[in-house]
């Protein structure tokens, strides 16, 4: 790879607001910039990693590096120091600097991480708790947790997998709903891992007896990013499962959720409704939580009142007012939702109906006169009626409050990048009834993996919907306790709903996703 030139990106520094510590720089746009990667392999890891210097380019042999704060300018000194070489130093976005350390030396400092037997001794439960708090303050274990949080943060991980084995340790990343392997650390280093995070999320370090459960509150690229933490001990030590809450990019439109023009028009007169329950069905990790927020979005105004109660409140959701459910001060859902009640809500948003109390407080609430969104763990959008009833609601209550229930799966889409035309057995067309005549002309496509990507073919996920809308016929089931099946097949053959793998269907023939990616999701069912 040739030396980058980066003459043509230069600014010069000029008067003004720029005038600081950094005076007489030149500013490098570093957002299209690859730094070479001859002059990576020059500068150590964790020297960059800690005095956030970016080598970008080699002119001769002059190092050139980019920083973004007057307290790298002694470091830059230093680096000529060390390397036996001249530095010259250009001026860049701070958060870009990290970011692309974080990119580019990885590799490199995980690789230079201490993996012999004698960097970090065995510890068990007796360990002296001075011990581990000097050992989770160790340099290369704080950069080991600084590396995994950036690392995940940059990939879209929404969760981080900690895992402890007889002779190994794992770190997985939950990317698009599959989890990825990204990096073994040394087995040595997994004590000391797991009590970093633990001094982090301010819990008790010393305790690796029991599970415990944390958050944690992150600055990553200028990013303000939550981490929720829950540890557990297992036969090989403590694992770590961490949920990423990125409020920069929670934030959804209806229009960007994927649903099909037909069905969003259904559900933009479903949630404009006056009052009666919504419920969004599907099982965790499939955007229930996301498909409310954008309702919520969408619905509200400066003329409505809209609460929520939540556990946890994920994202912060301007002019909406949001409750966190408490259960160890006795503040639940159906405590929560009592209170709330009495606040003249007009809208009000519960974030999981778990049992018989919730239930019957957010149905009288939509029997006078509120609008109710929550969500329900069922596999289809029938089955939330016959699970409401199974809960002790009384037929009646759930007939006269339900208006309508939204199914959704995740799917991954396609990477637009690799996606190639393909062609697909008689057996995979079958299973989605798609016919020959329609898998012609490079309908279905299949992406076959590029950097992109990682490799997966897969890119960022879109969602499938099922729209159940509760007519006079489905209440009248409601009361005669007709089944989740006949409910579902009234409403396929006179409402004209589109169930899950009918909604995956089409997304195939539109060529945004596989038939393996929809039945993955999907339960097999009759069309």
């Amino acid at each position: 790879m040739n030396p980058i030139s980066i003459e043509d990106r230069l600014i010069p520094t000029t008067n003004g607001a720029e005038r600081d510590a950094l005076i007489g720089l030149p500013f490098v746009d570093l957002t299209s910039l690859h730094p070479d990667r001859e002059v990576i392999e020059l500068v150590p890891g964790d020297f960059a990693l800690k005095h956030q210097v970016l080598p970008i380019e080699l002119r001769g042999e002059t190092v050139v590096v980019a920083i973004g704060s007057s307290d790298s300018l002694a470091a830059a000194d230093d680096l000529a120091v060390l390397l036996e070489r001249p530095v010259t130093v250009v001026r860049g976005d701070p958060a870009l600097i990290r970011e692309r350390i974080e990119e580019r030396f990885i590799e490199q400092i995980m690789a230079g991480l201490p993996g012999d037997d004698s960097a970090y001794s065995d510890f068990d439960d007796t360990t002296d708790l001075a011990d581990l708090q000097k050992m989770a303050g160790e340099t290369a274990v704080v950069q080991m947790a600084n590396l995994v949080f950036a690392q995940a943060v940059r990939d879209g991980a929404s969760d981080i997998h900690i895992e402890p084995y007889e002779r190994e340790m794992k770190v997985r990343y939950r990317i698009d709903g599959m989890l990825q392997d990204v990096m073994r650390p040394p087995k040595r280093m997994h004590a000391a891992l797991v009590s970093r995070i633990k001094i982090l999320g301010e819990m008790n370090i010393a305790e690796r007896r029991l599970p415990q459960d944390g958050r944690i509150k992150l600055q990553i690229a200028g990013r303000q990013i939550d981490v929720r933490v829950s540890i557990v001990p297992t036969v090989f030590g403590e694992r770590a499962v961490m949920r990423i809450l990125d409020k920069t990019t929670a934030m959804f439109g209806l229009t960007e959720l994927g649903m099909r023009a037909d069905t969003l028009q259904k559900f933009r007169s479903l949630i404009s409704l006056p009052h009666g329950i919504i419920l969004v069905t599907g099982p965790t990790g499939s955007g229930k939580s996301t498909t409310l927020y954008a309702s919520l979005q969408e619905i509200w105004s400066p003329t409505t009142n809209i609460l929520t109660i939540e556990d946890p409140v994920e994202y912060q959701v301007p002019g909406i007012g949001q409750i966190q459910v408490r259960p160890n001060i006795g503040l639940t859902f159906a405590n929560g939702l009592r209170s709330i009640v009495r606040q003249d809500p007009d809208i009000i948003m519960v974030g999981e109906i778990r049992d018989h109390e919730t239930a019957e407080i957010a149905i009288h609430a939509a029997l006078t006169g509120h609008l109710v969104f929550s969500t329900l763990h069922t596999n289809d959008a029938a089955g939330a009626v016959t699970r409401l009833l199974d809960m002790g609601v009384e037929p009646y209550l759930a007939a006269s409050s339900l208006v309508g229930v939204v199914a959704q799966r995740l799917v991954r889409q396609n990477c637009s990048a690799c996606s190639v035309p393909i062609e697909e057995t008689e057996e995979a067309l079958r299973s989605l009834s798609i016919s020959k005549s329609e898998a012609v002309n490079g309908a279905l496509q299949r992406g076959t993996g590029c950097e992109k990507c990682s490799n997966t073919g897969f890119r960022r996920r879109a969602g499938l919907f099922e729209l159940f809308l509760v007519d006079e016929t489905i209440r009248r089931m409601t009361v005669d306790r007709a089944s989740a099946g006949v409910m579902k097949q009234h409403a396929t053959s006179s409402q004209g709903m589109r169930t899950l793998l009918g909604d995956g269907r089409l997304a195939v023939l539109d060529g945004k996703t596989t038939i393996e990616e929809v039945l993955r999701v999907c339960q097999r069912e009759e069309f």
